[in-house]
């Protein structure tokens, strides 16, 4: 994990190293500044063999690449500066122009901030160059295989073993919420290390607690642990918001617990493996099962473009805040082909969802994880009363009404929305133009 940044203009001065201070958690104290032609490009690492410099006239590529197929960059080419991004957009990239045409670049909003007034995200499987979006996407579509519901969960199954095979790195652990994902997960990448580590947070009581116990009970993990409380989400809001840059309600909720397990893991592995992507691409969510089943996959396409800037900008912040790196092997591209390729009739069968996955893990995890309903993340951590609580407690009918209605024209739905807007607004200010924040599905804002 890194953070990159740059500048593409006229009297770039210190730009660059400032925007690398606003970084410096998601890749440690080292740097990399390499300049020429006008483009200054920059980034953060933790590669202590590399010396804290600034170069001329060579190496004009930065990047931050989790793996082979998840990374942003930035290069400077014969044809001028290109940004590009992954298929997904596992890993973020942010852009903008200021008044005078200079061209900035960064892996978090919050580096460009001071600097322009419009910020715009990279589209997922998109490139920039001198200007010019363009996609990169490949038109190849999987080919339609015959297979029996037993044959597509072992090429699933061989799927997901591939891929976190080819992202394994030293020192790894996984969280582990005790659900079906994070579950399989853990128990597939079980085999390669000889002590594992995995991590759950959540309030006493939450189901994603205990069934963290049974799974690493099962795997035979080191397994850690992380109570919340209401002091506790209290004291981290501030900063899971200024780290996640989004007052989304249904996101932060989910990122309060992901961000306080984040700092949890950080104080025993470099990098973590996560569930994430599981859910879309398998049909993981109760509302999917009154779907008509000819209009389900692309509902599911739907969902899963939309991670860039939601479920999977939860997992960056949450842990690039803490120096963290988190893999996400459910979109790796062979998963994602079988995913694809998997008829929409063995993903929700007699109203079981995920009925395909839970077929292809089944012997890995116990009977009761295989079979557990879904529940959402802050649920399953039992934090969804206390936060809402919190809200109504600390902002008057009186307040909402005055302050629902933000300067761009959104309208704020609930006071626990405004609570979360009013640190986001400590933190940035307000501001106008919000279109690179993306809004979890069903989030009633606009």
């Amino acid at each position: 994990m890194s953070g990159i940044a740059g500048y593409f203009g006229k009297n770039a001065g210190s730009i660059v190293p400032a925007m690398l201070d606003a970084l410096e958690h998601r890749g440690g104290r080292m740097r990399r500044i390499v300049h020429d032609k006008g483009v200054t490009l920059g980034v953060t690492h933790d590669d202590v063999s590399i010396e804290n410099d600034t170069v001329y006239d060579k190496d004009m590529f930065v990047e931050d690449r989790r793996s082979d197929d998840h990374y942003a960059l930035a290069e400077l080419t014969g044809r001028g500066l290109k940004l590009e991004r992954d298929l997904l957009g596992v890993v973020p990239l942010y852009y903008g122009v200021d008044e005078y045409g200079g061209m900035y670049f960064a892996s978090e909003v919050k580096a460009l901030l001071p600097y322009i007034e419009i910020v715009k995200e990279l589209p997922p499987a998109h490139s920039w160059l001198n200007g010019v979006v363009k996609s990169t996407l490949q038109a190849d579509q999987p080919d339609q295989i015959s297979q029996t519901a037993k044959e597509w969960a072992g090429s699933l199954r061989e799927a997901l073993e591939r891929s976190i095979q080819s992202m394994l790195q030293p020192g790894f652990g996984s969280w582990l919420s005790g659900g079906l994902d994070s579950s399989a997960i853990a128990a597939i990448a079980r085999p390669y290390t000889d002590e594992m580590h995995t991590f759950a947070a959540g309030v006493a009581g939450a189901s994603d607690l205990e069934y963290g116990r049974i799974v690493a009970d099962h795997i035979g993990s080191i397994h850690h642990e992380m109570m919340v409380d209401l002091n506790i989400l209290q004291q981290a809001l501030p900063q899971v918001i200024y780290h996640l840059e989004s007052f989304d309600p249904l996101l932060v909720r989910s990122s309060i617990t992901n961000y306080l397990v984040a700092d949890l893991s950080a104080q025993f592995v470099p990098v973590v493996f996560s569930g994430e992507g599981g859910d879309e691409l398998f049909a993981g969510y109760e509302y999917l099962k009154d779907i008509p089943e000819n209009r389900l996959e692309s509902e599911l396409e739907d969902i899963t473009s939309r991670l860039h800037n939601t479920a999977l900008q939860r997992v960056d912040r949450c842990a690039s805040a803490h120096g963290l790196q988190a893999l996400v092997p459910f979109l790796h591209p062979l998963v994602l082909e079988q995913a694809h390729s998997i008829p929409v009739e063995y993903k929700i069968v007699d109203g079981v969802e995920k009925w395909i996955l839970r077929h292809a893990v089944a012997d890995l995890v116990p009977e009761s994880v295989a079979w557990r309903p879904k529940a959402k993340f802050w649920e399953g951590a039992g934090v969804t009363d206390l936060l809402a609580q919190c809200a109504e407690n600390t902002i008057s009918d009186a307040d909402y009404r005055r302050e629902r209605i933000l300067p761009n024209g959104w309208q704020l739905h609930s006071k626990e929305e405004l609570l979360y807007y009013r640190i986001f607004k400590e933190h940035f200010g307000d501001i106008e133009s919000l279109d690179w924040m993306g809004r979890t599905k069903g989030s009633p804002l606009k």
